[in-house]
């Protein structure tokens, strides 16, 4: 499973958001700047995750952004799900989707809603808050404190 560039986006926006956001509002512009995410982009972006009420949006003198939650009751999960819909590895498990060529055949089918669930669960495990607080953790787990509050 790879992110898109936008949800990878949101969440180093939502990151930086959190960094500032004790309750203050940070401007989009500023957020662009710190982030080197485009200010387009980050507006798109506003939007979604507003949306999705996961960030609170104020427009005009004195507005900015601000988180809807403290940090640490937002996960990767909502933010990917606010960018891309629901978490799964593969289409086929939507009811929408087209028909898959070897459905008729696929005895994997029954097996996708297990491992979205479990794919869901560890990124849901992983707090916005814990994301800020652990930025090298993969350089000096001894140093750091774990990004997910259960172990896999």
């Amino acid at each position: 499973m790879r992110l898109s560039n936008m949800a990878d986006y949101a969440i180093v926006m939502m990151a930086a958001a959190a960094r500032h956001c004790g309750g203050a509002r940070i401007s989009a512009t500023q957020l662009a700047e710190e982030t080197g995410i485009a200010l387009p982009t980050v507006q798109k972006l506003v939007t979604s995750l507003s949306k999705a009420g996961l960030i609170t949006s104020i427009r005009g003198t004195g507005g900015g952004i601000s988180l809807s939650r403290p940090s640490a009751a937002i996960n990767l999960a909502e933010i990917i799900e606010a960018i891309e819909g629901p978490i799964a590895m593969t289409s086929c498990i939507n009811e929408n989707s087209i028909d898959c060529a070897i459905e008729y055949n696929c005895h994997v089918k029954p097996h996708w809603p297990i491992l979205n669930g479990a794919v869901r669960k560890a990124l849901s495990d992983v707090s916005l808050d814990a994301l800020c607080k652990a930025p090298n953790m993969f350089n000096n787990p001894a140093k750091q404190a774990p990004l997910m509050d259960t172990p896999l």
